[in-house]
């Protein structure tokens, strides 16, 4: 049984949930297990700005997602009525519907779309904790005692903390009871789990064992989740179920469905001219002329059944309702409209465009590269200067830093005339934070006392990087009347999280769309600009700012890189190595990141690893939570664990979590290093990374350097044809579908 964090395709969206447990290719993406975070001082008055760890911002948004997840499971406990006719498979899955809702199973295990409910209010941020870096290991008995039961087992003792983590104080007596409980540990896949349940049950275990086939339904949908999607089409859940050898998958999903473990949807599937679909029941009952009718026909229409963990079917319908809140508001009438016109007419271009649409409008949409992010900003210094509350969200502390020097630089170029317009609204400038503070209160305005945030205007950055739980949190948390603004780049690779946000609001078209018209400078960014169009062309690059270096095999290419990285880039470029980023495909293979930060290291920090393999001065990169890479350096090591700098802050992690949250950093992957930019990157291309690429891979590979690229080039003619043919994989969401009825599309 291996001990390594998952490994998963760098885009994370494999055609079935347990596509990436049968294969594994060289392209493969592990990001670090990413089980981070720990209690940090919050508080609903946090004052404005105050900027924490990483990991503690991280602890203190997944403590508030718990405590929405709960008040909408209870807010759910009322009978609901079916949907649709069906037939076959999908009655069967509507029998155990109505089963539940008659029997003594909870109605919580079924349920289908209701009216949109009135928005609620987030909670107060709960009293803050004593501060830590990074949560506490779990007790050094429960510990001991789940080390004895995987000794017993036959799997590596090494994942003991681990498993007291997420099982908690009785993880070894819930291991023996029910040895599949091993596969919640990240990392660890069906096969392992069987050998450790013979071991410990001998002949009292099959593939037909109760425990095991719940937890492996439950196992393939939080792979799914990992690949992106929110839910998955029944018929696809079956066949994986039948290739983890369950004897009756349907009858497994069935007993999921009655247990509460998961929940079956109903989707109209969209007709070519035929009205937007309605929630399921909607009008049901209601005894009003020609209701009765329209339902029939609804039932009438071809339907596709879902099914999804309860976790991320509630953020999915939260995230619709508050997006629908948001679009249905006036915003507040903040300065007269002369005052919003003078300020967009005054900006001019796309940037002008931007002013308008948030002037009139509760949610606005805003597309581009790099430059781009000037329009943000000068937004926000605008509506700064007209009083509102205004601030910028980013999903990392560099990201906010980068952004909080664009906001200094709208101020120097005149932006800063908005200021005197807007009358005492405060000379410190519009806000910044991180997503994950910003949302425990942490970090940025802090909330009042219906638990919104105390805000007028809030502009999210690397809007793609949204995941469906984060921008649910988002819109629950904005109070009546404030404006949102999700800017970011849609050629980029999508949210490690489940959900594609960005993408299917910009597909929906139900509110405006405002696509920058500036453009990247220089030859990165043409070259950036055609890949984003699907066309890999050679541009002129009089100063070196692009340079291909072909090689033939991986053993030329892990020497050219470190060629390139150690000498050549900062002699002929001007680039130290501590600013060179490496970014491959993958973690495995010869050529993979843990290949590239050993020779690395060999040559720019040679040392022992003393400590988990790390020494002082080595490029890390720490994920205080699944999908957050946060790149950083070695301080030291001690007692008290492995002490790091990242974007500044100090961080500790304890020993017992340094295997699952730290790696060496001269080399990263995509997904790692989405939402960061250096002034030097080598993309590395060994001839085994063809399965991985994609036009978004490349485009969000190449697009991380700000002055040069040098591309490690061993695939030959697949780089233009994945530039030219292999877009993004698909992902199923039912946002699309919770959007339709509540917000008509608009023409963007």
């Amino acid at each position: 049984m291996s001990t390594e964090p998952s490994e998963t395709a760098e885009d994370a969206e494999p055609g079935t949930p347990d596509e990436s447990a049968r294969t594994e290719p060289a392209g493969a993406e592990t990001d670090p297990a990413e089980q981070g975070g720990g209690p940090a001082e919050e508080g609903g008055d946090a004052a404005e700005g105050r900027q924490v760890s990483e990991s503690e911002a991280e602890l203190l948004a997944q403590r508030a997602e718990r405590e929405r997840i709960e008040r909408r499971k209870a807010e759910r406990r009322e009978p609901i009525e079916a949907g649709a006719k069906l037939s076959g498979r999908a009655a069967d899955l509507l029998a155990a519907v109505r089963a539940v809702e008659s029997g003594e199973q909870p109605v919580t295990a079924v349920f289908e779309e209701a009216a949109p409910a009135p928005r609620r209010p987030a909670p107060e941020p709960a009293r803050p904790a004593p501060p830590v870096t990074v949560e506490a290991a779990p007790a050094t008995e429960v510990v001991a005692a789940v080390r004895a039961v995987l000794a017993q087992g036959g799997a590596p003792e090494t994942l003991a903390v681990q498993t007291a983590g997420v099982l908690g104080e009785g993880a070894a007596e819930a291991l023996r009871a029910d040895p599949w409980q091993l596969l919640r540990v990240s990392g660890v896949r069906p096969p392992q789990a069987d050998g450790f349940a013979r071991a410990l049950l001998g002949s009292a275990s099959g593939p037909d064992d109760a425990r095991r086939v719940r937890a492996v339904t439950g196992w393939l949908l939080e792979q799914a989740a990992a690949a992106g999607h929110t839910a998955l089409e029944m018929s696809v859940l079956t066949a994986a179920l039948e290739q983890q050898g369950v004897p009756d998958s349907e009858g497994a999903v069935r007993d999921a469905i009655s247990d509460g473990d998961v929940l079956v949807f109903q989707d109209p599937l969209p007709e070519a001219g035929a009205p937007a679909p309605q929630r399921a029941g909607a009008g049901a009952g209601e005894g009003q002329d020609g209701t009765e009718e329209a339902d029939g026909a609804d039932r009438e229409r071809p339907v596709r059944v879902l099914v999804g963990l309860e976790r991320y079917a509630m953020a999915e319908e939260s995230l619709a309702d508050g997006l629908a809140r948001l679009v249905g508001s006036a915003p507040r009438q903040d300065g007269p409209d002369a005052e919003w016109e003078r300020t967009a007419a005054a900006a001019g271009g796309s940037g002008g465009e931007l002013i308008r649409a948030v002037a009139g409008h509760g949610l606005v949409l805003h597309t581009g590269g790099q430059a781009s992010l000037a329009e943000p900003a000068a937004l926000l210094r605008a509506a700064h200067g007209l009083g509102l509350r205004a601030w910028a969200a980013a999903h990392d502390p560099a990201g906010r830093a980068r952004f909080a020097s664009l906001l200094e630089a709208a101020a120097a170029g005149g932006a800063g005339a908005a200021d005197e317009a807007g009358g005492g609204a405060g000379a410190e400038g519009p806000g910044t934070a991180t997503v994950a503070g910003l949302l425990s209160g942490a970090e940025g305005p802090g909330r009042d006392s219906d638990g919104a945030l105390r805000l007028d205007l809030l502009v999210v950055l690397d809007a793609p990087r949204l995941d469906v739980e984060a921008a649910a949190l988002v819109t629950e948390s904005l109070p009546d009347g404030a404006r949102l603004v999700l800017a970011g780049d849609p050629g980029v690779l999508w949210s490690v999280g489940p959900g594609r946000v960005f993408a299917d609001l910009l597909a929906a078209r139900v509110c405006p769309q405002i696509a920058s018209r500036r453009p990247d400078p220089g030859p990165l960014g043409e070259l950036v600009s055609g890949i984003g169009a699907g066309e890999l062309s050679q541009v002129a690059a009089p100063g070196k700012e692009v340079v291909i270096v072909p090689v033939r095999d991986a053993g030329e290419a892990v020497h050219r890189t470190v060629q390139l990285v150690v000498d050549s880039v900062p002699r002929a470029i001007g680039v130290p190595a501590e600013e060179t980023q490496v970014i491959t495909p993958g973690h495995g293979g010869a050529v993979g990141t843990r290949a590239l930060n050993a020779a690395l290291k060999e040559r720019l920090n040679p040392g022992p690893g003393r400590f988990g393999g790390f020494d002082p001065g080595d490029r890390i990169a720490y994920s205080p939570a699944r999908g957050r890479t946060v790149p950083g350096r070695v301080v030291r090591a001690d007692a008290d664990g492995l002490h790091l700098s990242c974007a500044g802050e100090a961080l500790v992690v304890p020993q017992e979590r340094v295997e699952q949250s730290v790696r060496h950093g001269w080399a990263l992957t995509a997904h790692q290093a989405a939402g960061c930019r250096w002034p030097a990157v080598v993309v590395v291309l060994p001839g085994d990374a063809v399965p991985a690429l994609s036009r978004p891979w490349v485009y969000t590979a190449f697009s991380r350097a700000d002055r040069h690229l040098s591309v490690v080039h061993g695939v030959e003619q697949a780089l233009p044809r994945a530039v030219a043919e292999v877009a993004a994989k698909p992902r199923t969401t039912r946002l699309p579908v919770l959007l339709a009825p509540q917000i008509p599309a608009a023409a963007g």
